[in-house]
């Protein structure tokens, strides 16, 4: 089965992933999604949150598979079988970081390959923090996220989803 991981930590998921998501799973027979856990960094959701919020938000994909996953990505990489690292690029900016975690992942598993997907002109703008700093501020993200994940924002700063305002 040709796998592909697509890691991230998912805080929270945007339409922007999902529209990378579901470009790479037009590609492989599987693509695991795979919350990083990272105790250093202060998420605003935890790991078994984020990865709910993705099996909700990926229920229509059938060949997607959501789970969480801590230490090295080669590792976990190794431990799925997985044959490429799906990656997303909004910008000229997120490909520096990019190409250089590529480079360090492929000295450590020279047959793990890096793909690169752009998300639709429509969401290369969205990044997981700017759409926090809108909900926190009580800005309306339903266009950005997905309605469960609008919800859980919603929730989590004590305000009403801009869905059921009306």
């Amino acid at each position: 089965m040709l796998r592909a991981l697509y890691p991230g930590s998912f805080d929270p998921i945007t339409n922007g992933h999902l529209d990378v998501l579901a470009r790479a799973a037009r590609l492989f027979e599987e693509v695991v999604v795979a919350v990083a856990h990272n105790e250093s960094k202060a998420a605003l959701f935890s790991t078994q949150e984020r990865v709910a919020l993705l099996e909700e938000s990926t229920r229509h994909l059938t060949n997607v598979k959501v789970t969480s996953f801590e230490g090295l990505l080669v590792e976990f990489a190794r431990a799925q079988h997985a044959k490429a690292v799906i990656r997303g690029l909004r910008a000229v900016s997120d490909f520096e970081f990019e190409f250089q975690m590529a480079l360090m992942n492929r000295s450590l598993e020279p047959e793990l390959e890096a793909l690169f997907l752009m998300p639709c002109e429509e969401y290369s703008y969205i990044s997981s923090r700017m759409v926090k700093e809108v909900a926190r501020l009580g800005g309306e993200v339903g266009r950005f996220v997905p309605r469960c994940v609008e919800e859980a924002l919603a929730k989590r700063f004590g305000r009403t989803p801009s869905a059921l305002k009306a």
